[in-house]
C-alpha cells in the first residue's frame, strides 16, 4: 500500500497529454495538490495526434512474454528489459483504468475489443477508439476526469526554466500568456510567474520542431528537455529520433497511421511497383526506421518524388463500397485526404517520412525519477529505456499512462517519506570533436530545421553531423536573450539540437532509428535472442 503523503505535498505537472494527466490524477488520489501547466489549451497535446492506437496483451490467446519480446525487438537490443516488463505487465490495468474513465475502444459485434494489427508486433494486440482517433479519445477522458478534480490548471503556461534550490528542484518559472503560439500568430509576451513545488513532473513531450517534415504539433519545442539539461539532469539517446514513413505529401504533414498498413495497405513507387520487400522481408510491416529509410531510398531513385501509400485493395466489390469502408475505419485520415482532394478508395496516395517521436530524453528510473532530486519526467520526453533505439508502434500511448501512474504513485511515497531519493547516474555530455570552423547563415527556426533534416535525419555520416554542430554551435553563440515565448522555444530548440548532433556524433555504429552511411550497423537480436534479454 502506498503511504500517504501530507495534504500540504504540492506537485506542479508541466504538460497535458496522457503523461501528464495520468500523473496528476494518480498524485490527487493519493491527497497531492496538483497544478498542472500547460503551454497552450488543456486539451492540446501530442496525445490527441495519435491515430494508431494503444499496445497491450488483452487478449487470452496473447501473452506479456510476447510484448516484451516484441518490444525488446524493435528497440534493436538497447532497451532496459526491467523497463519493458513493467510495460508489458502494467500494461493491461492501465488500459482498463481508461476504460473505466469512459474510453470506448473499438468492439466488434461479439462486444470483444477489435484487434488491430501493426509493424513488428507477433499478435494483432493494439486497441483502437474511432478507428483512428484513439488519442483524441484518451485526451477527452483525461482531461474530463482532471477538469473535474481538484486541480489547478494553468493554460498558455510556458516554462522558462527549472527552480533548483540546495541541489533538488523547488519548482518552475513561467511565462504566463493570454493566448498560446500558433503558425499563425505568435504568442503574447506574458507575465513571469515562479511556482513553488515539492516535486515537479516533466510531461512537455518531444521536440518534432527540430525537424523540417514533422507529425508533431508546433508546440513540440524541446521545452522539458532543456530546461532539464540547463539544470544539470542526466538526458541520454538524443540521438534515436523516430521517423514515421507514411505522411501525406500533399498540404501540411499528416500522418496517415501505421494501421492502415496492418490493414494491407502497400507502399509503391511512381510506377506502381511494391519495393518495401527490397529492405526487409516483412515488406511494409518492418520496424519503422526500416520503412522509412527503404522510402526516402525509393525517393532518391525518383528525384526526390514521393512514393504512394495503395488502399485499394483493402475492401472487395466497387470503389464506392471501399470508400465507405475506409471513412469507416479510418475516418480522421479519411477526411483528411479527401480536404486535399485526393480519394484513396481510387488511387494511391503519396507520402513521404517525416519526424515522429524522440526515443531518448531526460534519464529516469522505473517510477519517473531523475537525476535531479525532486524531478520527475514521464511521457516523451523521459528516457524510461522503454524503446531503446527505436520504438514498437503504439506502445507510446501505453508507456505515458504506465510510468504516468508510477510516477504519481512514486511522488506520494517519496513524500511520505520524507526524502526525495534521485538514481544516480553519471554525466549524459557526450565526447565529441571540437565543431569545425567556418561561417553559419543566419539564424532562422526553419534554417535549423533544414539543417537538422538534411545532416541528422534518417541518413547521417560524420561530414554532415560536423557541419550541423559548427553551425549550431555559432547560432548559439549569437543566440540574444529571450524576451518572448518564441525565442525561447528558439533557444531551446538549439539547446536539444546542438545535443542530439553530439550524441549522434559520439555514437559511430548504426543501431535502430540512429543510421550512419558511414558506419556498420550493429547487429540486431531476432525474436528468439530476445526472449532471453
Amino acid at each position: 500500500m502506498t503511504a500517504t503523503p501530507d495534504a500540504s505535498t504540492h506537485a506542479v505537472v508541466v504538460g497535458s497529454g496522457i503523461a501528464g494527466l495520468t500523473v496528476a490524477l494518480h498524485a490527487l488520489e493519493h491527497g497531492c495538490r496538483v497544478t498542472l501547466v500547460t503551454k497552450d489549451v488543456l486539451e492540446h497535446a501530442n496525445t490527441r495526434y495519435a491515430q494508431g492506437g494503444i499496445a497491450g496483451v488483452m487478449f487470452d490467446d496473447d501473452r506479456v512474454d510476447d510484448h516484451i519480446r516484441d518490444t525488446l525487438v524493435a528497440g534493436a537490443g538497447l532497451s532496459d528489459p526491467a523497463a519493458v516488463g513493467v510495460l508489458a505487465t502494467e500494461g493491461p490495468a492501465r488500459i482498463r483504468e481508461l476504460v473505466d474513465l469512459g474510453v470506448a475502444f473499438d468492439r466488434g459485434a461479439d462486444g470483444g475489443f477489435v484487434k488491430g494489427l501493426e509493424a513488428a508486433h507477433s499478435y494483432p494486440r493494439i486497441l483502437h477508439s474511432g478507428g483512428d482517433a484513439t488519442g483524441t479519445a484518451i485526451e477527452k477522458a483525461l482531461v474530463a476526469r482532471l477538469r473535474a478534480s481538484r486541480a489547478r490548471v494553468v493554460e498558455h503556461a510556458f516554462l522558462i526554466d527549472l527552480v533548483v534550490q540546495g541541489g533538488r528542484v523547488r519548482g518552475v518559472e513561467l511565462l504566463v500568456g493570454d493566448r498560446a503560439a500558433t503558425d499563425a500568430s505568435p504568442a503574447v509576451a506574458g507575465r513571469r510567474e515562479v511556482v513553488a513545488a515539492d516535486a515537479v513532473v516533466l510531461a512537455t513531450g518531444g521536440a518534432g520542431e527540430l525537424y523540417a517534415h514533422s507529425t508533431n504539433p508546433a508546440v513540440a519545442t524541446g521545452d522539458g528537455i532543456a530546461a532539464a539539461l540547463r539544470a544539470g539532469a542526466d538526458v541520454r539517446d538524443l540521438e534515436f529520433f523516430q521517423f514515421h514513413p507514411t505522411v501525406l505529401a500533399v498540404g501540411d504533414s499528416f500522418l496517415v497511421s501505421e494501421a492502415v498498413r496492418g490493414e494491407g495497405a502497400t507502399l509503391v513507387d511512381g510506377r506502381g511497383r511494391r519495393f518495401a520487400f527490397d529492405a526487409h522481408p516483412d515488406g511494409e510491416l518492418a520496424p519503422r526506421d526500416v520503412v522509412a529509410r527503404a522510402i526516402a531510398h525509393q525517393m532518391d531513385l525518383q528525384d526526390g518524388r514521393p512514393v504512394f501509400l495503395d488502399a485499394t485493395h483493402l475492401h472487395s466489390g466497387d470503389p464506392e463500397a471501399r470508400a465507405a469502408f475506409l471513412a469507416r475505419r479510418f475516418p480522421t485520415i479519411d477526411r483528411a485526404v479527401r480536404e486535399r482532394g485526393l480519394d484513396w478508395a481510387r488511387e494511391p496516395i503519396p507520402v513521404t517520412p517525416a519526424a515522429h517521436y524522440l526515443m531518448g530524453g531526460v534519464t529516469t528510473d522505473l517510477v519517473g525519477r531523475t537525476t535531479l532530486p525532486g524531478l520527475y519526467a514521464v511521457g516523451e520526453v523521459a528516457r524510461t529505456g522503454v524503446h531503446g533505439a527505436n520504438r514498437l508502434a503504439s506502445n507510446s500511448l501505453l508507456e505515458g499512462a504506465v510510468f504516468g501512474a508510477r510516477a504519481g504513485d512514486a511522488i506520494a511515497t517519496d513524500a511520505a517519506s520524507g526524502g526525495w531519493p534521485a538514481p544516480s547516474a553519471s554525466s549524459s555530455a557526450p565526447e565529441t570533436d571540437e565543431a569545425e570552423s567556418g561561417t553559419a547563415p543566419a539564424f532562422t527556426r526553419a534554417a535549423l530545421q533544414e539543417l537538422l533534416w538534411e545532416c541528422a535525419g534518417l541518413v547521417r555520416d560524420e561530414a554532415g553531423l560536423g557541419h550541423a554542430a559548427s553551425v549550431i554551435a555559432r547560432w548559439r553563440d549569437d543566440a540574444r536573450a529571450p524576451v518572448a515565448e518564441s525565442e525561447y522555444e528558439n533557444e531551446n530548440l538549439l539547446v536539444v539540437a546542438e545535443r542530439l548532433v553530439a550524441a549522434a556524433r559520439a555514437r559511430r555504429e548504426s543501431v535502430g532509428a540512429h543510421f550512419r552511411s558511414d558506419a556498420p550497423a550493429l547487429a540486431e537480436p531476432s525474436r528468439q535472442e530476445a526472449v532471453a534479454c
